[in-house]
């Protein structure tokens, strides 16, 4: 069976998580319940690196800003864990060349990782914290499921992760642009009001 859908679906979610991708994929390797994980994601230092780091995200991407300067910190982390994942995930196969597959899971996780950063920034725009929470939470979720579901079913996975990836550029492109048609308002009202100040002003 050829591991490209697995090495797309674990490249899209190592730009959103990548320390859940290694963890998950090595937990399912250690206990068996696949033969696509190979034995370097299963060492237990990888796997206690992996759980530490994963925490680490798990609080300052529900951070405000912070979240932004951690995206920042792994715009090459993020791909190049998909790369070397991807190239691993190969390597185990024997059904597709290395070079390829980490190509394949570099990119798509630099692509997701910019959507993702891209939709933290936009939503840092908002004054409530409320939404980089909810925002989070949805991600790890869907990150985990994912990469669950590609374990067992690959192809139906990849799938739902390109039709992810499609969407989350649509919708960063979307928000950007309200972003911009709200900042341009913004500045014609405060520069209507300086006009206007400067007009009511008294002579001297």
């Amino acid at each position: 069976m050829s591991v490209l859908p697995l090495v797309f679906t674990s490249g899209w979610a190592s730009g959103i998580n990548a320390y859940a991708v290694v963890l998950l994929l090595g937990i399912f390797g250690a206990t068996g319940l696949t033969d696509e994980v190979p034995a370097s994601l299963q060492r237990t230092d990888v796997l206690v690196v992996a759980g530490v780091l994963f925490l680490c995200e798990a609080v300052a991407d529900k951070i405000p800003y912070v979240d932004s300067v951690w995206d920042s910190v792994h715009t090459v982390i993020r791909p190049a864990t998909g790369a070397v994942v991807g190239a691993l995930l190969a390597g185990q196969s024997g059904s597709l060349p290395d070079i390829a597959a980490g190509a394949l899971g570099g990119s798509t996780a630099l692509a997701s990782h910019l959507v993702k950063a891209g939709t933290r920034m936009a939503v840092n725009t908002s004054p409530e914290p409320f939404s980089n929470i909810l925002l989070s939470f949805a991600e790890d979720l869907g990150v985990a499921g994912l990469v669950v579901f590609a374990v067992f079913h690959p192809t139906a996975a990849a799938v739902i992760a390109a039709v992810l990836l499609a969407a989350g550029l649509a919708i960063v492109v979307f928000l950007w642009s309200r972003i911009r048609r709200f900042r341009r308002r913004r500045a014609q009202r405060r520069e209507e009001k300086r006009t206007a100040a400067v007009q009511g002003a008294p002579p001297y």
